[in-house]
């Protein structure tokens, strides 16, 4: 999956690895974590599948910059994914395989985690934000806001989901309290 947002991203213009990773801390992680070590290794992929061709730039004082470019192979991979019948809705969540086995605990235990939970999602509420300001930019810089509006329902879908689980949390919270 994370070569297919790689290749998204370069989709919509050239980049280097580093930028590739900046547009992920700016957007995707809010719904999809990569570190940059694999960006790294998935570029080095996708250059050996052809489906990325990278440029070496010298640059004076520094070490050379490697520039990433998506070719047609890489375009015809993205769009062949995204016509693809798998719609992605599996449900793999830790959290929840986690709360599944919390019985093993005291109620005033679990009543710390889903506070934690509930806090940790409000604070990822607050951040989304400042998303739309990012989402902005980053259309005026390809020259895709039509492109940004499917950013935005993207981060509408996190918006939602974190609600849900704030909801969720404290709804666990008032059930371990009136037991």
């Amino acid at each position: 999956m994370l070569k297919h947002g790689i290749l998204g991203l370069l989709n919509y213009q050239e980049m280097t690895g580093y930028e590739i990773m900046a547009v992920f801390r700016d957007s995707l992680h809010y719904f999809w974590e990569a570190k940059t070590s694999q960006i790294y290794r998935e570029l080095q992929g996708l250059e050996h599948k052809k489906w990325v061709h990278k440029t070496v730039v010298p640059q004076s004082g520094k070490p050379d910059k490697n520039v990433y470019s998506i070719t047609e192979a890489g375009q015809r991979e993205l769009l062949q994914w995204l016509a693809g019948d798998d719609l992605g809705l599996r449900v793999k969540t830790p959290g929840l395989m986690k709360g599944f086995f919390l019985g093993e605990r005291s109620a005033e235990e679990n009543i710390r985690y889903f506070e934690r939970v509930r806090d940790s999602c409000g604070l990822f509420l607050k951040s989304l934000e400042a998303v739309p300001q990012i989402i902005e930019a980053y259309g005026n810089a390809i020259g895709g806001q039509e492109k940004a509006l499917y950013w935005q329902m993207t981060v509408e879908y996190g918006r939602r989901s974190m609600q849900m689980q704030i909801e969720w949390a404290s709804d666990c919270i008032r059930q371990l309290e009136g037991r």
